[in-house]
C-alpha cells in the first residue's frame, strides 16, 4: 500500500508506525468497562464527568428550557409526565370558585370584567359573531358564566376533569346550563374542536399546561374550528423572563414573546394583546392575547 504525502512524494508503511498503532489498540482493549484508567482514556473520562455534567448541572438549574425538557418529556405510567402530574394536581381541586381561583378568589371579579371589556373589541358587526363560543380549560365555567354567556347564543365547554364539568351543569351553572351544547371530557392535547363552529374559542390559564408543540398544534386545530371572523383569546400567566415551571400544578409560564412565537408558528395572526391590570404584585402578569 501507498501513502499518497502532502508534499507529492510517498511513502510506505513502517514497522514503527505499525507498532505504535498496536501499542494504542493494546491499551485501548485493556481499559476497564466502567471506568478509563490509562493515560489519555483516562483523562478523557475524567473531562468527561466533571467538566461536561458539571456543563450539564449547571444548565439544568439555569435555563429554564433545559430544565423543563426532562420534565415534559419523561413518562409515568405511560403519559408523559407533565401531564400526569397536572391531571394529579386536579383531581385534588374542589369543584368551586375558591378552587379555580386557587388563593387569588378575591381577584375573580377584576378578572372577568377586564375580560369582559376585551372581548368586546371582537364580537358585532363586521367583527366575530354572537352564537356559539367555546371555553377551553373551563373547570366548571366561572369564565362561561361571568364573561361568554352574556354574549353568546350557546356555550361548548371542555375540561379535562369531569367532575368540574359535573358541577357546572348540575350546580353552578343554574338555568343556563342548557345554553350549554356540549361538554367535552377531554385533555386539550387530544382534543380536536368541531370545524368551523365557533365565534370565539376563550382560554384562560389553560395554554400553560402544555408543551410548546401541543400548543402550537392545539391552536392550529382552533384556526379550523372558527367561524366567519372567528377569533381566538389566550388568557394566561406569562414570564417576565424566559419560562418558568411551576412544579405544583405542573404549569409552564412563558414570557410573552416565546408565546407569540408559538401563535405566529401556528399560523395565527395577533389582533390585540393587553395587559391585565389590577392584579396583585406578587401575581406573576397576566396578559390577554387575541388572535385569528
Amino acid at each position: 500500500m501507498e501513502i499518497l504525502l502532502e508534499d507529492g512524494n510517498s511513502s510506505s508503511p513502517n514497522l514503527e508506525y505499525k507498532g505504535v498503532h498496536q501499542a494504542f489498540k493494546d491499551r485501548w482493549k485493556e481499559t476497564d468497562d466502567t471506568m478509563c484508567r490509562h493515560s489519555m482514556s483516562f483523562h478523557l473520562h475524567h473531562t468527561v464527568r466533571s467538566d461536561f455534567f458539571a456543563s450539564y448541572l449547571y444548565l439544568l438549574e439555569t435555563i429554564p428550557l433545559v430544565k423543563l425538557f426532562p420534565v415534559t418529556c419523561e413518562y409515568i405510567q405511560g403519559v408523559k409526565q407533565f401531564y400526569y402530574r397536572a391531571q394529579q394536581f386536579y383531581e385534588g381541586v374542589p369543584a368551586s370558585e375558591e378552587g379555580m381561583m386557587g388563593d387569588f378568589v378575591e381577584i375573580s371579579n377584576v378578572d372577568l370584567e377586564a375580560s369582559r371589556q376585551f372581548l368586546k373589541r371582537f364580537v358585532g358587526p363586521g367583527k366575530a359573531g354572537n352564537h356559539c363560543a367555546l371555553d377551553c380549560g373551563s373547570g366548571i365555567g366561572r369564565v362561561t358564566k361571568g364573561v361568554l354567556l352574556p354574549v353568546f347564543e350557546k356555550m361548548e365547554m371542555a375540561d379535562m376533569m369531569e367532575h368540574f364539568l359535573l358541577h357546572a351543569h348540575e350546580d353552578y351553572l343554574g338555568d343556563d346550563a342548557d345554553r350549554i351544547e356540549t361538554y367535552y371530557c377531554y385533555k386539550l392535547q387530544e382534543f380536536t374542536p368541531p370545524k368551523s363552529k365557533y365565534d370565539i374559542i376563550w382560554m384562560q390559564w389553560v395554554a400553560c399546561h402544555l408543551t410548546d408543540k401541543d400548543l402550537m398544534n392545539f391552536l392550529i386545530r382552533c384556526k379550523r374550528s372558527l367561524s366567519l371572523n372567528g377569533v381566538i383569546i389566550v388568557k394566561d400567566n406569562m414570564a417576565r423572563q424566559g419560562c418558568m415551571l411551576d412544579p405544583i400544578d405542573s404549569s409552564i409560564s412563558r414570557h410573552l414573546d416565546i408565546m407569540k412565537s408559538i401563535i405566529y408558528k401556528a399560523g395565527l395572526e395577533i389582533l390585540s394583546v393587553e395587559r391585565q391590570e389590577g392584579f396583585p404584585d406578587v401575581m406573576m402578569p397576566v396578559w390577554m392575547i387575541a388572535m385569528k
